[in-house]
């Protein structure tokens, strides 16, 4: 087996995983299951929000039971925007947010503010939620949600202390739909993006009591130094936490993360396949290392592949592009070098997309980083300005899938041979 076979395996196997979440089929088999509850004096009030909200709302609008009265609105990012009949769809922005993420979050806020306990509300939770629908509480300016969600990006947290914070600073975040569509009830089905599957902390908690740890994320915030570059509106906010709400929603995840590491170590037999953590997170620098360790003492007969899920961290302190699957994957191209056999090391985001970038992540071997130097590049300078994109692009080890419509975190497989 040439190195060749091994990257295309690679890359199979990712896809295999990436399609394991895909958000259509994994409604139709909750509600076909659990079918949706008749309203019969009512509404059925759907709304769904994050990068899988078309899909999502497609599939839900075909298990409406018959003669039952609809309004629905989905909330995606441009590249997954898409006419749906039936259904008023609205692209925002995404990572940060945007004037039309204010104007959809005021329309959902309208449709369900109306609602009555006669009807019946389905939200349809997804990755990216939190930034698609911004919803900012009074006093805070859609300028000063944008500088508190780049100081979040580039501050190194993981993404339950980001969603602590945006629940504090959103209308409708930790539990604030709930409230918001109270006496109705409500069904939530969610596709988990977050390491761990938090309900609180997908797209930041809309149907979930907030998180509770208000208090760690605030001391982390002051120790990294974000916490005197926050807008004054975000830090008065932050200063009185809102109160967990008391009301409950029928929340159920319908796609993770371990559901595609499984999926792909049933579909790799062959390769002895091992999944060694779905809680890969941290630092990427720090994972890199533990990524390798695992692999040095991992005995090998044959082929072996070793699977991660989770989503690390990086400490923006550069200018270049790139995103932490970009930069996971150059940091086990170095420290993996001299790893005997033949191996291939891929980190990817199940969206499609990592950081500001067209790429999924990075696709590496041993000759990564020799292939981007004898390209001129100064590999060491590169990722000092978290210039990944650049080393991985210059050795022809870019991921590049486009977007995938879903996202249940990362990926990240070691495929070697003896």
């Amino acid at each position: 087996m040439t190195i060749a076979d091994i990257r295309e395996t690679a890359r199979a196997l990712f896809l295999t995983g990436v399609r394991a979440a895909d958000p259509a089929q994994a409604v139709k088999r909750e509600l076909t299951t659990n079918p949706l509850e008749l309203a019969p004096n009512g509404r059925l009030i759907i709304v769904a929000f994050g990068k899988a909200a078309c899909a999502m709302m497609e599939q839900s609008l075909r298990h409406v039971p018959k003669g039952q009265a609809v309004q629905a609105i989905a909330v995606t990012n441009d590249e997954n925007a898409r006419k749906i009949e039936g259904c008023k769809v609205r692209a925002s922005g995404h990572p940060l947010p945007d004037q039309r993420g204010i104007d959809a979050g005021r329309d959902i806020m309208q449709l369900i503010g109306a609602a009555t306990q006669d009807d019946r509300v389905l939200c349809l939770v997804s990755g990216g939620g939190s930034a698609l629908l911004p919803t900012p509480r009074d006093g805070l300016s859609l300028d000063d949600k944008i500088k508190v969600n780049e100081l979040l990006l580039s501050g190194g947290l993981d993404i339950i202390q980001m969603n602590v914070v945006r629940q504090q600073l959103s209308v409708l975040k930790g539990g604030g739909l709930l409230d918001m569509a109270h006496p109705a009830k409500v069904r939530s089905l969610i596709i988990s993006d977050v390491v761990g599957d938090d309900i609180g902390a997908i797209a930041s908690g809309p149907t979930a009591p907030a998180l509770d740890q208000f208090a760690e994320t605030l001391t982390i915030l002051r120790s990294r130094g974000i916490w005197s570059k926050l807008p004054a509106s975000a830090q008065n906010l932050l200063v009185t936490p809102m109160l967990a709400t008391p009301r409950t929603a029928q929340n159920t995840i319908v796609c993770s993360n371990l559901q595609s590491l499984q999926t792909i170590a049933d579909a790799s037999s062959d390769w002895s396949p091992q999944i060694v953590s779905h809680q890969l997170t941290g630092d990427v620098q720090a994972a890199a290392r533990a990524i390798v360790d695992c692999a040095r003492k991992t005995p090998i007969d044959g082929k072996q592949l070793l699977i991660w899920g989770g989503e690390t961290t990086v400490d923006i302190s550069g200018d270049g592009r790139g995103g932490r699957n970009q930069e996971l994957a150059v940091h086990v191209s170095a420290l993996a070098s001299d790893l005997p056999g033949q191996w291939v090391f891929l980190s990817g985001g199940t969206d499609g997309r990592d950081g500001p970038t067209d790429a999924a992540g990075g696709l590496v071997t041993a000759g990564t980083i020799a292939r981007s130097q004898a390209q001129n590049v100064n590999v060491i300078a590169a990722l000092e300005d978290n210039d990944s994109y650049r080393i991985l692009d210059a050795a022809g080890d870019l991921l590049v899938i486009g977007g995938t419509g879903t996202n249940v975190a990362d990926i990240q497989l070691l495929l070697r041979t003896a």
